[in-house]
């Protein structure tokens, strides 16, 4: 069972990498919870993972804290989109 609200961080997500990093379209829609992101996207760098973020905070009316960015948030799309779906949807 898919949580309620949890397609619209999907799509928030997904257009935050193809915004943020120039990604595009037909490539992010592919992307599934196990594809890569934090050192298989040449794109995503570590300037790019602070314009990430922050782009994410803006979408979703979140506050991501520092003591919460880790490498295990940034592994895949997944764990990216759980992580914002566990700020957005309490």
């Amino acid at each position: 069972m898919i949580p309620e609200g949890m397609g619209q961080i999907d799509t928030t997500v997904r257009a935050v990498l193809r915004d943020v990093l120039g990604l595009d379209a037909a490539r992010v829609a592919a992307f599934d919870a196990t594809t890569p992101l934090f050192g298989a996207l040449p794109e995503l760098d570590s300037m790019a993972v602070a314009g990430v973020l922050t782009e994410l905070e803006d979408r979703l009316g979140i506050v991501i804290e520092d003591d919460e960015v880790d490498g295990d948030m940034l592994e895949t799309f997944g764990a990216l989109t759980e992580f914002a779906a566990g700020k957005a949807l309490v």
